[in-house]
C-alpha cells in the first residue's frame, strides 16, 4: 500500500483527452478584421488558412506570419473558391470553421447615379463570394457533421443606407443566406451565424468616410463625429471587438448558438 502522504494511483487525476487543433479558414484575411481574426485563432490554438485578393498584402502578411498558410483568392470567382477550398483542405486536412470576411465597400452615390457595374461588383464581392464559400464549407461540414460559419454582416444590413445601396442591399441579403444555411445545416450539426459590425477603426473606414465627405461637401472631421454620434457608447468598434464575437459562436461556449445575428456596434441608433 502506498504510503498515506500519497495519493493512491486510482485516484492520480486523468489525463485530459487530446483535442485537436481547430481547422480555420478565414477570407480577406491580409488585413484588418480577417488578420486579426486569423492572428487570435492562431493565439487560440487553431491551425489557420487564409486568403486575400490583394496579393501584396497577402504575401506581406505571410512573411510576417509564418504561422498563417494562405493564397490569392478573388472569391467572387467560382473557380477560385473552388482552388482555395482545395488547397486548403490539402493543408489543414478537413475544415471546422469558416470565417467570412471578404467584402468592399462599393461606390458612394445615390440610386439615381449607380452604375450597374458598379452595382454588380459589390454584390459580386460581398454576397456571391460568401455564398460561393458557404457551399464549399455546406459540403465539407455537412459531411464531417460538425462546423461553423461566422458571415460578416454589417449595421448597414440592418438599416437602409443613403448613397451606400449596394452595400447595404448585400449585407442585408447575408442575413438571409445566414439563416437559410442555419435551417439546412443545422440537422448535420453545423451552426451559422453572422456578425454586423458597426463602424470599425482602421484603413478601410478611413477611406469610407473621405468618399462619404468628398460626396457631401462635409470634412473628414465632421464625417467621422457623425458616425459616432450615431453609437449610443459614442464610439468606433475595433478588430479585435468582432475576433472575440467570431470566435466565441465558433467555440464550445457558443455550441448553441446558430441562426443569429450577433451585432457589434455601441448600439448604432440610426444611420
Amino acid at each position: 500500500m502506498p504510503p498515506a502522504s500519497l495519493p493512491a494511483p486510482h485516484s492520480s487525476p486523468a489525463t485530459p483527452p487530446h483535442t485537436p487543433a481547430p481547422r480555420v479558414l478565414i477570407t480577406a484575411a491580409a488585413s484588418g478584421i480577417g488578420l486579426q481574426t486569423a492572428l487570435d485563432f492562431v493565439q487560440d490554438g487553431a491551425r489557420v488558412f487564409i486568403c486575400d485578393a490583394d496579393d501584396t498584402a497577402l504575401q506581406r502578411t505571410l512573411a510576417r506570419h509564418p504561422e498563417l498558410a494562405g493564397m490569392l483568392c478573388d472569391v467572387s470567382s467560382e473557380t477560385q473558391v473552388g482552388a482555395l477550398f482545395a488547397q486548403a483542405l490539402h493543408h489543414l486536412g478537413g475544415l471546422d470553421v469558416l470565417v467570412n470576411c471578404a467584402g468592399i465597400a462599393g461606390p458612394t452615390a445615390p440610386v439615381a447615379e449607380l452604375a450597374f457595374s458598379d452595382w454588380r461588383q459589390c454584390l459580386a464581392v460581398n454576397l456571391d463570394g460568401t455564398f460561393l464559400c458557404c457551399r464549399e464549407a455546406a459540403r465539407v461540414m455537412g459531411a464531417l457533421g460538425a462546423g461553423a460559419i461566422v458571415n460578416l454582416s454589417s449595421t448597414a444590413g440592418l438599416y437602409g443606407f443613403a448613397r451606400r445601396a449596394p452595400y447595404a442591399s448585400a449585407k442585408w441579403a447575408l442575413r438571409g443566406l445566414t439563416k437559410t444555411l442555419a435551417q439546412e445545416l443545422g440537422p448535420q450539426g453545423v451552426r451559422v451565424n453572422c456578425v454586423c459590425p458597426g463602424s470599425v477603426e482602421g484603413e478601410r473606414m478611413d477611406r469610407v468616410i473621405a468618399a462619404e465627405a468628398a460626396k457631401t461637401g462635409r470634412s473628414e472631421a465632421e464625417v467621422r463625429r457623425l458616425y459616432t454620434d450615431t453609437a449610443s457608447l459614442r464610439c468606433f468598434v475595433s478588430a479585435q471587438d468582432i475576433s472575440h464575437t467570431i470566435r466565441f459562436l465558433a467555440s464550445a461556449q457558443g455550441a448553441r448558438i446558430s441562426g443569429q445575428e450577433i451585432v457589434v456596434d455601441g448600439h448604432t441608433e440610426t444611420l
